[in-house]
């Protein structure tokens, strides 16, 4: 296939790609399963051309921006209040997935080599950013839980990407060294600080002095490149260096990004990140559907193939769950009677960790790149794309069930720290900005000037107040209120475009008013939430 054709086909399966996600949601299934059910459909239809998916391509094409965007959304507070757990499951839980994993290869494939067994055990040990962040968004868990799993998802590719690059190297040469491994996944992990966090700031630097929003928008879609691209060849951790940038970005951005710039950057942030991770799961299916016919009339057959993927598949299920036990269970030995959790919570806490381990991008992306002399290519390849199948359609479709099941989305959970509600919130914002108008109505004479602004000011601080106290009772009022508001702007809405189409106005002065109306519109909107 041509260049062109290449392209044209990407087109057509972004066309495909908002059908799915309509279908998905009509039919409520996750959005990842739709779409690797989709390439796999996709894949089934006479005449589709194959696509050979470049691995090292398909790793720097789509884990950087989709690293970045997750870093860049998380809570940092609570990202270093359980950085311990975090790392607990991004490098233990790898670690104890890949060894449960090669243990399990080893006695269905004795003809593997140990060092062959760790490689594919690291290949399938890393829950997927990607697939996470796509599961987190359609269901609501207390904070704890959240933070885990999506920090997990951040972290936990840089230690797969270490045990496989010492396990490849010691299939091929014959030699491992543990210390040596362990050494060289803390420089990595050091690296990845200090360039990320110092690209982190930079970028803040810079994009404090550039004052063009075009500019500013464009230098944060290059950012989780540079610093992917720029940690792997100083011989830091390109997935460290982009997590760490991303978090820099994020904790800064309020003070580097004006309100207009910060819309923009949302919007083609979150039409790029869904387009990413669509495109990446449609690979996924289209690439689960080649390989699978490629090794239908060859090893296809129960003792060569089957009973290692049922065996191995069931190895990675249920070592997260053993890993989730065995953690959490001395956790709570740890923690004074007073504050340890009873056996429901606990229980909760191990089903739902134990069951959001979804594969996909990087186990992909790894199994494609495995040399043509890895004893056993063919079975690890197999394996790999089951294991994705099965975590991303069962995993990912049941999810919500099994939260709902054992009761974990009933909000936050006990120990947590308790925030402000958005009411609350709300109320003092108002309050703090009736005490600045207060300052500003007066001139140097003592004479009010701005009456009518002081008077709304304090009038939205008094109902803020009340709201905050009497959410219920004033709920009715509230949302009568903005319902007001929308009528009020879909009238003037309707005022500007008759001007516009009866040339009264020039398109300049349109887009203008518009712009207003939809911060308006926004706003109004906003608060029926």
């Amino acid at each position: 296939m041509s260049n062109v054709g290449r392209f044209e086909f990407i087109l057509l399966l972004i066309v495909l790609i908002v059908g799915l996600e309509l279908a998905a949601r009509r039919l409520r299934l996750p959005p990842a399963a739709a779409l690797v059910l989709g390439g796999i459909g996709i894949a089934l239809v006479p005449g589709v051309p194959v696509i050979g998916i470049d691995p090292d391509l398909v790793l720097i094409v789509f884990l950087p921006p989709l690293l970045l965007a997750g870093a860049y959304f998380s809570v940092w507070h609570a990202f270093r209040a359980h950085l311990g757990g975090i790392l607990q499951l991004a490098v233990g839980g790898v670690a104890f997935t890949t060894f449960a994993v090669g243990a399990v290869a080893h006695w269905f494939i004795p003809a593997l080599p140990w060092a062959g067994c760790l490689v594919l055990g690291a290949i399938v040990a890393p829950p997927d950013a990607v697939a996470a962040k796509a599961v987190l968004k359609h269901v609501h868990l207390p904070e704890r839980i959240t933070t885990l799993l999506e920090g997990e998802s951040l972290l936990d590719d840089a230690a797969s990407l270490v045990i496989y690059r010492f396990a490849g190297l010691a299939v091929l040469t014959g030699a491992f060294s543990p210390v040596h491994a362990g050494m060289t996944f803390v420089l990595l992990a050091l690296g990845g600080l200090v360039v990320g966090g110092g690209l982190g700031w930079l970028w803040i630097r810079l994009l404090g002095r550039v004052q063009d929003r075009i500019l500013s928008i464009t230098m944060t879609l290059l950012l989780p490149w540079v610093a992917y691209i720029g940690g792997e060849m100083v011989g830091a951790s390109g997935v460290i260096t982009t997590v760490v940038a991303g978090l820099v970005l994020g904790w800064r951005q309020h003070d580097v990004f004006s309100a207009d710039e910060r819309l923009r950057w949302a919007a083609v942030w979150e039409v790029l990140v869904f387009v990413l991770e669509s495109l990446v799961f449609v690979l996924i299916g289209l690439s689960l559907h080649a390989i699978v016919l490629r090794h239908m009339g060859t090893a296809w057959v129960a003792q060569d193939v089957v009973r290692p993927v049922a065996g191995i598949v069931a190895a990675v299920l249920v070592s997260r769950f053993v890993w989730m036990i065995l953690t959490e269970g001395l956790r709570v030995a740890w923690l004074p009677p007073r504050e340890r959790p009873d056996w429901r919570e606990f229980l909760t806490f191990v089903t739902i960790m134990g069951w959001c381990g979804m594969r996909g991008v990087v186990s992909l992306a790894i199994v494609l790149a495995l040399p043509a002399t890895m004893p056993e290519r063919d079975v690890m390849q197999i394996v790999t794309f089951v294991v994705i199948l099965v975590t991303v359609l069962g995993q990912g479709t049941t999810i919500g069930w099994v939260i709902h099941m054992v009761g974990g989305d009933g909000g936050q959970g006990r120990g947590q720290h308790h925030h402000l509600s958005v009411s609350q919130a709300r109320a003092l914002i108002a309050h703090a900005q009736e005490q600045a108008m207060r300052q500003q109505a007066y001139d140097a004479q003592g004479q009010l000037v701005h009456g009518r602004l002081l008077e709304q000011y304090a009038y939205r601080a008094e109902l803020a107040e009340r709201f905050s106290h009497e959410q219920q009772a004033l709920q009715g009022r509230r949302d009568a209120h903005y319902h007001a508001l929308l009528a009020t702007i879909q009238a003037g809405r309707a005022e500007l475009l008759r001007l516009h189409r009866g040339g009264e106005i020039h398109d300049a002065v349109l887009h203008q008013l518009e712009h207003e109306l939809d911060l308006q519109q926004m706003t109004a909107e906003g608060g029926l939430i």
